[in-house]
């Protein structure tokens, strides 16, 4: 099910959230010892917490309790969650946003990493129930699109000897093996993009400052994994307190570059990018426009790098910075979309990438800010999975999460 259908049913008292969240937790249990896609479970703590928030929406609806054997136990307060949102009350659901009462109520939330839980009040808020914190990268490599899980490194789930990408890699992997609807993610240079090109699902990068971020540089932000675009904007609606709007008038107007002008990527994914941007086309969801000078941004790489690395000179990050911002100004001017392929190559073995960089058409926007989405494109012939990558003026990830609403329905992944 959905995020928006198990919160329907739950809210409904069709569902009961200690229900879900533990079936959620034996998929984990069954599956995680394959994929590695979790670091830590917290099975005591969420059916504590489903069992709660079911406690409350009984007491709201007048409902007769149904006894369950998951439920039960004093209100949690144990670790990692002592510190978190009391969903028992209603001050902190009111946190949630607009998106109605406890608008995502017993879904099951799998949180990037063990420290990820100091971000996601709103979510716990809004009636997540997080199960779990998700793989990041281990020590000992300067790539980072991999991740290291309770049971060893996480796998792809198409192909266990390729990586799924990072630094989101056991939250993609969660969400595309069905384990859970939604998962937290980060991305500093791709990194809930990249996995979620590289699993098939739709992983969305926030506005730099638009939601709370503890990356000094400015270059990390929050994002989401979700199996669907309507998921991931709950998601948005919920952490950004931005009401539901509706969509914008058809077609979108659309920039494609497949290289960014320095990238060089593999034909492969750019072929399967491609293809689902003339699906969307064909679908009325996009229209293509030329603008008068082909997008061409100066290479983001030695930039990101000297504003990652203390102590070095960021006065040419700067200009680089400022550069690609006037470009990518004036292409916004004339287009709403620039579309790209979300990564430059199929995903890599465990051995690494080698000397090709996964981040290369993806950094470019962490170093301007702007938010961008990856969509499903279809699959190479290794089997695994390839994105589109849609991004858009600064604040603009509304647009973005209804284009690729529009996507869905119109079936064109």
């Amino acid at each position: 099910m959905s995020a928006g259908e198990i919160a329907a049913g739950v809210r409904a008292r069709e569902l009961r959230a200690v229900d879900v969240v533990t079936a959620a937790l034996e998929r984990i249990e069954r599956a995680d010892p394959a994929l590695c896609a979790f670091v830590e479970v917290w099975r005591e703590e969420a059916v504590r917490r489903a069992g709660e928030l079911d406690a409350r929406l009984d007491r709201c609806s007048g409902a007769v309790p149904r006894a369950s054997a998951r439920e039960g136990g004093a209100p949690l307060r144990d670790a990692p969650f002592r510190d978190t949102p009391d969903i028992t009350r209603t001050s902190d659901a009111a946190r949630a946003g607009r998106a109605g009462p406890l608008p995502l109520a017993g879904v099951p939330l799998a949180v990037k990493g063990r420290h990820g839980l100091r971000a996601v009040g709103p979510l716990l808020a809004a009636g997540c129930v997080a199960v779990g914190a998700t793989s990041v990268p281990g020590p000992g490599t300067p790539w980072q699109t991999w991740g290291l899980g309770a049971h060893g490194r996480t796998v792809n789930p198409w192909r266990a000897d390729r990586t799924p990408g990072g630094s989101s890699a056991g939250a993609a992997v969660a969400v595309a093996a069905g384990l859970v609807p939604l998962a937290t993610g980060g991305d500093g240079a791709g990194s809930v993009r990249i996995p979620a090109a590289w699993c098939g699902v739709v992983g969305l990068k926030t506005t730099r400052g638009r939601l709370p971020s503890a990356d000094r540089t400015g270059l990390a932000v929050p994002g989401v994994l979700a199996r669907s675009a309507s998921d991931a904007a709950r998601w948005w609606q919920v952490m950004s307190r931005e009401p539901a709007t509706p969509g914008p008038p058809l077609p979108v107007t659309a920039v494609w570059s497949p290289d960014l002008g320095f990238a060089g990527p593999d034909p492969e994914p750019v072929a399967l990018a491609r293809a689902a941007m003339e699906r969307l086309e064909a679908a009325g969801v996009v229209r293509l426009v030329r603008p008068r000078v082909p997008p061409r941004l100066l290479d983001p790489g030695p930039a990101w790098l000297a504003l990652r690395t203390p102590g070095a000179d960021p006065a040419g990050a700067h200009r680089v910075r400022a550069e690609n911002d006037r470009r990518l100004a004036g292409l916004f001017a004339g287009a709403e979309l620039l579309l790209t392929p979300t990564a430059p190559t199929a995903p890599h073995g465990h051995e690494g990438p080698g000397d090709r960089y996964s981040t290369s058409l993806t950094w470019a926007f962490n170093l301007s800010g702007h938010p961008a989405l990856s969509l499903p494109a279809g699959f190479g012939g290794d089997g695994c999975p390839a994105g589109l990558h849609l991004v858009a003026a600064h604040g603009r990830e509304a647009l973005l999460l209804a284009v690729a609403r529009e996507a869905e329905a119109a079936g064109t992944h």
